[in-house]
């Protein structure tokens, strides 16, 4: 079997790595598998149980799965920051590239094309195309290719055609700069990375999911991104936020320079009296999407909207019609707060950085744009600067050969080599107007000058034409002398060419204004009682309206044997006829409590708060089987209590003050308050109290 050859590696355009993620990757091979010099998993000794890590199925796996993963992110689904894309873009684009004559190309030629480079089949290729398409910059579709705002998808491949823009066309494609490599299958050449001059991978943003990790990358404003290569080259700061065609509005606070997330809300503005219109929609959100999710929250009664009409073709219009007596801003406010026209975006940038995976910030990866943009324009400067020297000495030959008649040499010559020395030869006396030796290879080109071409050769046209070469070298040696101050220049043509074309859509806001859902939802929900059935509950009919309040609260439930339970809002909820009390629960209220325990009748009183309760669990304030004769929020200035008659008693009343016992947990013992059995309690003066009569202070401590 003939051993596999590892792929060229692309050009050196960036600083070596340090802190990438899992070391160095395994080199890829052309054909998508890697040749591991260690193994993924290091070999174990066998274990003195008897399980050991020794043996040829380990080894198949370690060195299998070892393969799958690192074809998986380098091959697969990870973009590389030196052309900001993945394998399967970057075929799509070569493909293009090489059918290019400025005119439309069917799509489905074009994936026919693309598969002689990438092996995935062409439903892989064609999806990716036309995302491609819907991001504007790199390739011009013409027919249906969806709509990014309703998430209608495109037309068959057949039906639909494209062309590379001529931004791509211009600023991603150069051969003489290209590294290439055998495709898959051996019979092609593809490109290693593409020579691309601009911060792609910012600009069209990318997901992906391989082994192991996952990258998200959000896409950038492209004239932005120009001008903060401008500001790098120029060592001033500089600051970048995401752009998304869909516009709408974004919070960057926690953008943490692309290491972070942002907030997405929709543009909604007022619309007569009674209606608003959702313009611009979230990142990740589809029209269709977003009012599948406004549907669904009408029906949990969370948003005063009462109609739907999706107006939207060009441009995002769906009509929202309100309840009645519903307000405009409240109806904005409850859109925010409980659906999908705010949203959450995360951005994690994991990249293949000379192919290795790391994360990057989004300064980091423009920074390396940035180096690599040096690094190419050098490059090509240093190729032209190759190319004029050579066109010079072309043109210097042929300039003395027919000025200086050295053809008229070769008349009398018998043999070739002495008609090629005797063009060496007349060379000699103008050495000094040469920049190198003449080679056998330039003797031959300038004997394949023919008669036709000397007789008209006119001189002062030669001139101009080598001046012409020597004014253009010393502009690219100024170029390659002053090489930042060429880049900026270069990125300022740019700016200026597309500016107008490519203005930013998502307006960005310092930070949104906090949204209070309890204050949304306060009266959200009306909690009755009924006494007969033993019901509480929103859904409960007829019965006694307790309170209001919003789906987001907790109850508080407590029985007159002491027990209670925190639950939230139900329907419908049996809690019997001895239900003592029904509040929105609160952890930090203060509350006081008097009952009588049932062994030996006495009465306790206790301050205290509930503090933290498990939902849905059932707690006890008093011992089991108690009786509650006070529960009350925060303390009492008083008690008034009446005792029942008994033999010999000589107290019938007496009043406390509940201010004097100290605030203990919910759990803890009351203090007692007496061992008399107590007829009737009252936190004011009652019409029963006998003012008359004696009523000592009664004593809790």
């Amino acid at each position: 079997m003939s051993k596999k050859k590892p792929a060229p590696e692309s050009p050196d355009l960036a600083p070596p790595i340090q802190d990438d993620l899992f070391g160095a990757l395994p080199p890829v091979s052309a054909t998508g598998g890697s040749e591991p010099s260690t193994p993924l998993f290091p070999k174990k000794e066998t274990d003195p149980d008897g399980h050991g890590g020794v043996g040829p199925l380990r080894d198949l796996i370690d060195a299998n799965f070892l393969q799958f993963a690192s074809y998986s992110i380098c091959n697969r689904a990870i973009p590389t920051v030196e052309d900001g894309l993945k394998p399967v873009q970057r075929r799509i684009l070569h493909s293009l590239w090489e059918k290019d004559d400025g005119s439309f190309i069917k799509v489905a030629n074009i994936v026919g094309h693309t598969m002689q480079y990438h092996p995935h089949g062409d439903a892989s290729i064609g999806e990716a195309l036309v995302n491609l398409v819907n991001r504007r910059y790199l390739i011009q579709g013409q027919g249906n290719y969806g709509n990014i705002f309703t998430g209608a998808p495109a037309a068959a491949p057949r039906y639909i055609e494209c062309r590379l823009t001529e931004l791509a066309r211009h600023e991603i494609f150069n051969k003489k700069t290209t590294t290439y490599m055998p495709s898959y299958d051996g019979r092609n050449k593809e490109p290693v990375l593409l020579p691309s001059k601009l911060p792609l991978l910012l600009m069209l943003g990318v997901k992906g999911i391989a082994v192991g990790l996952a990258t998200d990358i959000l896409p950038h404003n492209f004239i932005e991104l120009l001008e903060a290569e401008i500001a790098i080259l120029q060592k001033k700061p500089f600051q970048i936020y995401p752009d998304f065609q869909t516009g709408a509005l974004m919070d960057v606070s926690e953008y943490n320079d692309g290491v972070g997330k942002i907030k997405m809300r929709a543009v909604i503005e007022p619309v007569d009296k009674n209606k608003v219109m959702i313009k611009e929609i979230p990142y990740g959100q589809t029209t269709d999407s977003l009012i599948d999710n406004i549907e669904d929250v009408i029906k949990r009664k969370k948003v005063p909207v009462r109609q739907i009409t999706d107006l939207t073709a060009k441009t995002v219009a769906i009509e929202l019609t309100l309840t009645t007596g519903a307000t405009q801003e409240k109806a904005i406010q409850a859109l925010y707060a409980f659906t999908s026209c705010e949203t959450s975006v995360s951005s994690n940038p994991v990249v293949l950085y000379q192919n290795r995976p790391r994360v990057m910030s989004v300064s980091e990866i423009l920074k390396a744009n940035t180096e690599q943009l040096l690094s190419l324009l050098q490059r090509e400067l240093e190729i032209r600067q190759k190319e004029l020297d050579d066109a010079f000495h072309a043109k210097t030959l042929e300039q003395i050969f027919i000025e200086e008649r050295i053809y008229k040499r070769i008349e009398e010559k018998t043999t070739y080599e002495a008609v090629q020395q005797a063009v060496i030869d007349g060379f000699k006396p103008f050495k000094s107007r040469l920049r190198r030796e003449i080679t056998l290879d330039d003797v031959e080109q300038l004997l394949q000058i023919k008669i036709r071409r000397i007789s008209r050769y006119d001189i002062n046209k030669s001139r101009e034409e080598i001046e012409a070469i020597l004014k253009e070298e010393a502009e690219v040696a100024a170029n390659l002398k002053g090489l930042k101050s060429y880049a900026i220049r270069y990125l300022k043509g740019l700016i200026k060419k597309y500016k107008d074309e490519y203005p930013r859509l998502t307006q960005i806001v310092s930070g949104f204004t906090q949204i209070e859902v309890r204050d949304l939802t306060a009266s959200e929900l009306t909690i009755r009682y009924d006494k007969e059935g033993g019901y509480i509950g929103y859904e409960v009919r007829g019965g006694d309206e307790l309170f209001k309040c919003s789906s987001l609260d907790k109850l508080l439930v407590v029985w007159g044997d002491g027990r209670y339970k925190m639950i939230p809002p139900p329907g419908k909820f049996f809690v019997d006829k001895h239900m003592l009390e029904c509040r929105i629960f609160s952890r930090e209220l203060l509350f006081t409590a008097v009952y009588t325990e049932p062994h030996y009748g006495f009465t306790y009183i206790k301050r205290f708060k509930f503090g933290g309760c498990i939902q849905n669990k059932e707690y006890a304030l008093a011992p089991e089987k108690s009786k509650m004769l006070l529960f009350a929020e925060g303390t009492p200035e008083t008690l008034f209590v009446k005792y029942k008659p008994a033999k010999g008693q000589r107290i019938h009343q007496q009043i406390f003050t509940p201010g004097d016992v100290l605030e203990k947990g919910v759990g803890a013992k009351g203090i007692q308050m007496t061992s008399k059995e107590i007829a009737r309690l009252a936190v004011k003066k009652p019409a029963w109290w006998d003012d008359s009569e004696a009523s000592p202070k009664g004593l809790l401590s």
